[in-house]
């Protein structure tokens, strides 16, 4: 099977993810993974006395010759992947190949198989997630001081720090790397119990023997170090698979945040972050003074298509149907690969921008003052009350002049609220114009902002290290 740009193949395949995590999910990476797990059965059964030794090292000597063009061909006539693949590994085996899957069914072998291939793509998965948490935690100390404008509803609020503002998304990422953390360590194959669970064909297989078909299961399962699940059917629960899904569907809405946000924070009218942009690039086929942001944007794009996965695997795992069906069969092989390229990209697109990203200050120095003095008359009122004046007189003085200032804002001119502020002599009464002026000073009023910043980022990296 030849395929090129001449028939459809996945963005995935070529246009979105990491080369290694692509070998993870290839096809040739998945039957060498089967080959390990027939080999672990048959030296399990080789402890147990039923197979030789020399069949045992003639699959051994076997396990990596892959040879996918073979058994496609036997596909073709056996319409079972499985049985497929058996038939091209015991034609290379002529001394061990009658016992290869002595005793099993299908799905302790591709069970065990998906769970090796979770593990190890939510290993991948952990180490860029770190990368990119630590690229963040160095953007929030580093600006942790930085005074700049927050927004709630999309509309000017009060001042934070963008040191501050790089901790909220590295904190949600953080809990993301935990969860990701604890799938790894539970993560479990199905084991070796059978067509429905039961280890009926392994407890025939072994009489004679002193070895019971749990032993056999737990010693195939120590040559493979995969954990498994005490009870299964002919599959592992699929419960496990919507776990994983919405793993993955959490960290895509971590990313999408920091995205959204992201492109917000370059649009001209604020103007303070940009994405890198290189000298040849092109923003826009028509526009060219265009410098759109397309990795923020491409994050948010394949963030909603990792949103949407848990729903099938919440259909899998709901409809189960007693102790198997195989309607999950065909969407598993879709949704397990391309949730984890689909994050994969999306970390290291993310990883690239916070990376390599511009922060304007001029820009963040024009916003706050535009919008900081509105913030400010928080710090003024609370000053008035504890000077004798009423809150409620308060209030509407500092109502009346923001209108006023909010009119002067929408004809293109500077911001006058401080002035207006001044020239109120009900103010005046309780305020002197320097307690006033310092009052207004937007920058200051990020409270614990700055201090928190930095001790998140202290307690991540330890978490981490």
């Amino acid at each position: 099977m030849n395929f090129d740009h001449n028939t459809f193949i996945s963005p995935l395949t070529w246009r979105y993810g990491s080369p290694e995590m692509r070998q993870i999910w290839s096809e040739t990476h998945k039957r060498r993974l089967m080959r390990r797990v027939w080999v672990a059965l048959a030296a399990a059964q080789h402890e147990a006395g039923l197979v030789t030794a020399v069949q045992l090292a003639d699959l051994q000597s076997q396990m990596e010759r892959v040879d996918i063009e073979r058994a496609l061909t036997i596909e073709q006539e056996t319409r079972h992947d499985v049985m497929a693949e058996i038939r091209a590994f015991a034609e290379q085996c002529p001394l061990g190949g009658g016992i290869i899957h002595w005793g099993a069914t299908s799905a302790d072998i591709t069970d065990n198989v998906d769970v090796l291939r979770l593990r190890e793509a939510a290993v991948f998965l952990c180490q860029q997630l770190e990368s990119l948490l630590h690229a963040l935690l160095e953007r929030s100390e580093a600006t942790a001081d930085l005074p700049v404008m927050a927004y709630t509803h999309i509309q000017p609020a009060e001042p934070t720090t963008l040191g501050y503002r790089f901790a909220v998304y590295a904190q949600d990422l953080w809990e993301d790397w935990r969860d990701l953390q604890n799938l790894i360590v539970n993560l479990r194959g199905k084991g070796l119990k059978g067509a429905v669970g039961t280890q009926a064909a392994y407890q025939e297989l072994l009489q004679g023997t002193n070895v019971t078909p749990e032993a056999m299961e737990a010693a195939a399962m120590r040559y493979l170090d995969l954990p498994y699940f005490p009870i299964a059917t002919q599959t592992y629960t699929r419960q496990q698979d919507l776990r994983v899904q919405q793993v993955l569907a959490s960290i895509a809405a971590s990313l999408h945040k920091f995205a959204l946000d992201f492109r917000l924070l370059q649009s001209p009218p604020l103007g303070e972050w940009a994405e890198p942009f290189a000298a040849r690039q092109v923003g826009s086929s028509a526009m060219p003074f265009k410098r759109n942001p397309i990795n923020t944007e491409n994050i948010c794009s394949l963030a909603r298509y990792v949103a949407a996965l848990p729903a099938v695997a919440w259909d899998n795992a709901s409809q189960a149907i007693l102790e198997r069906s195989l309607d999950d069969s065909a969407n598993r092989r879709l949704f397990q690969a391309e949730g984890f390229l689909a994050v994969d990209e999306m970390l290291r697109r993310a990883l690239h921008v916070v990376r390599e990203m511009g922060i304007d200050v001029e820009a963040i120095r024009r916003n706050m003052a535009t919008y900081g003095p509105f913030a400010a008359t928080e710090r003024v009122l609370m000053a008035l009350v504890a000077n004798g004046a009423s809150r409620q007189d308060g209030h509407e003085w500092i109502r009346e002049a923001s209108l006023q200032a909010w009119a002067t804002l929408r004809q293109g001119q500077a911001n006058p609220l401080v002035d207006l502020l001044l020239a109120d002599e009900r103010i005046g009464r309780f305020l002197t114009p320097d307690r006033l002026r310092d009052l207004m000073t937007a920058a200051a009023h990020t409270g614990t902002a700055a201090r928190r910043a930095r001790a998140f980022v202290q307690m991540a990296r330890d978490s981490l290290a």
